[in-house]
């Protein structure tokens, strides 16, 4: 898979860590930035990231800031994106399984390092189990008729 990573200057102390996470699964990597711990805005490198995986020349994307909360909203207005903010495996797994969530947000000021690392893990090892999953995908895209069950 071809995954892109952006940080800001709050995340950028993950980095190193996630890349090399990223790199030692067998992934394709684009580093989209920043490149120092130097003050900075989230929304470019979220934009970059979503940008590309929108465009489909990602396939998934990974953002670091100081809570993950701007780098989802940010993201989340590309079409096809599905940015989920995550603080813990369970919920990483779930977003990949349930809701095919295609860019990781993780806060470096709400999770450490080593969670970092272990979410990741979990949320790149699942897949997306489709089925009444993607009708409710298609939902959000539009395909819902307001019809309920």
């Amino acid at each position: 898979m071809r995954y892109g990573f952006g940080c800001d200057h709050a995340g950028f102390e993950f980095k190193t860590e996630l890349l090399e996470e990223l790199v030692s699964a067998g992934h394709d990597v684009v580093d989209m930035g920043a490149d120092s711990a130097e003050r900075t805005d989230f929304p470019i490198y979220a934009n970059k990231v979503a940008e590309a995986v929108s465009e489909g020349r990602l396939d998934r994307g990974v953002l670091v800031c100081g809570t993950g909360l701007g780098m989802a909203l940010a993201a989340g207005r590309f079409p096809d994106v599905r940015a989920v903010t995550v603080g813990d495996c369970f919920s990483a797994r779930m977003s990949r399984r349930h809701n095919d969530a295609n860019v990781l947000c993780l806060g470096a000021r709400v999770i450490g390092a080593g969670s970092a690392v272990e979410i990741l893990r979990a949320w790149m090892a699942e897949d997306f189990e489709g089925g009444r999953y993607a009708e409710r995908l298609n939902m959000m895209k539009g395909g819902y008729k307001g019809v309920h069950r």
